[in-house]
Formats: structure tokens, C-alpha cells, sequence
């Protein structure tokens, strides 16, 4: 996540998207959405994740995110609840607060820690997406990539790669299949547009060809509420 910025939202209380026709997603009930707990310093950052907010919406899909209420992923969160859909927040309990993340929006999901947050988000959700943001975005992002690689999941993944910001990844992506140290099977498990609508139609319609390898699959401990399962699964990737 990036740097922490208090703000004020500006995501108003109801959202008038009766305007636009409904068109509910035909292959996701629900996307993890990694992001910046910081704006960014465009204004374009924010824009385009207030519109991936109202997509899902529209689409009738419901958000999985890292907690709180600030920066992108607050904005995100905000927008989807707001409009009526299911917001569902999974946050390490060591952050919980609201000097460090805000006031998380919708449901808590409370887990031990940042290995066990990526894993619940990612058993929730079928398909993800990565706004702009830092560090953890970006270990967020690639830590799927490889889980799709490996055949842990088949669940699409998206870059919304808003003002070139992932133009310099994407070019990186390309010189490591250049380079052969993947294949281009692995190289189209990433999907990336400049817009959200544009992002959710590719993620709709992607096909990927995985490469040759393993198939496999593990949950670690559940959360419920704030207690844990401790048995884990093993199995075939979904």
C-alpha cells in the first residue's frame, strides 16, 4: 500500500446510476480490487477508480478489497457500497484502526496476517484487478499472477493501467517472455485497458492458455469473524 493520507471522501451518499442500463456479469460475482491507500498526485488516479467503482456496480458485482477507507481503495469501496452492491473488506488485524486505514467500508474480515489477508481475498473473489498504487499493490498483483501461473486458481487478472502508469511493468512483462524466461501462455494471464469499463469487457471475454506445469491448490486458515479455522485444504485449482 502506498503512503497513508487522511481525506475527505467524494463519493456522495447515493449514486444515481439508474441512468445507465444495469448489465449484470455473466462470469463474476465478485472481484478483489488491489490498490493505493494513497490518491496518487493526478486527479485521473481517483476518476477511474470511482468509475471501476460504479462499473461494478452496474455489472452488479461485488467488491473484495484490503480494508479502510482511504486513498483508491477507500474511493472504490465507498462508490460500490454507495450504489447498493456488497462490499467485503479483509484487513490484517495489526492495521485495524483508524489512524492507519480508516473506518473499513461494509464487511470485516479480520486475519493474523498479510499472508493470511491475500489468501482469504483471493478464495473470495473470481478475478482481480490492480489499480495504481505502491509496494504492496504491486506484491499484491504479481503474488496472483504466479498463483495462476502455478494453476493454484484460473481466475483472470487485470491491470487498469490508468495514464500509462503500468506501461514501464507491461514493457518489463514483455522482456521477461523476450528474455524466455516465461512463455506467452504466461505472459496473457495479464489483461490491462486504460478505462475500467474496457478492463471488466476484456476480463469477461479472456480465455488464457496456461502453460504446462502444476495444478495445485491450498487454502490456508479461514477467517470467520474474528476467530480462524486451522485445517488446511488441499485439492485441485479452481
Amino acid at each position: 500500500m502506498g503512503a497513508i493520507q487522511e481525506e475527505k471522501s467524494t463519493v456522495p451518499a447515493t449514486l444515481p446510476y439508474a441512468e445507465k442500463m444495469m448489465l449484470p456479469s455473466k462470469r463474476f460475482k465478485k472481484i478483489c480490487v488491489f490498490c493505493g491507500s494513497s490518491s496518487g498526485k493526478k486527479g485521473v488516479f481517483s476518476n477511474e477508480a470511482l468509475n471501476l467503482g460504479r462499473e461494478l456496480v452496474i455489472r452488479n458485482i461485488d467488491l473484495v478489497y484490503g480494508g479502510g477507507s482511504i486513498g483508491l481503495m477507500g474511493q472504490v469501496a465507498q462508490t460500490v457500497e454507495a450504489g447498493g452492491g456488497k462490499v467485503c473488506g479483509v484487513i490484517p488485524k495489526a492495521l485495524i484502526g483508524k489512524e492507519l486505514t480508516g473506518s473499513t467500508v461494509g464487511e470485516l474480515i479480520a486475519v493474523p496476517d498479510m499472508h493470511s489477508r491475500k489468501a482469504e481475498m483471493a478464495r473470495q473473489a473470481d478475478a482481480f484487478i490492480a489499480l495504481p498504487g505502491g509496494y504492496g499493490t504491486l506484491e499484491e498483483l504479481v503474488e496472483v499472477i504466479t498463483w495462476n501461473q502455478l494453476g493454484i486458481h484460473k481466475k483472470p487478472v487485470g491491470l487498469l493501467n490508468v495514464d500509462g502508469f503500468y506501461d514501464t511493468l507491461l514493457t518489463f512483462f514483455d522482456k521477461q517472455m523476450e528474455e524466455e524466461f516465461f512463455d506467452s501462455s504466461s505472459r496473457s494471464i495479464v489483461v490491462s485497458a486504460p478505462t475500467a469499463s474496457e478492463l471488466l469487457d476484456k476480463l469477461e471475454a479472456h480465455s488464457p492458455t496456461l502453460t504446462k506445469g502444476p495444478k495445485l491448490c491450498w487454502e490456508v486458515e479461514r477467517p470467520i469473524g474474528l476467530g480462524l479455522t486451522t485445517t488446511p485444504i488441499a485439492g485441485v485449482g479452481q
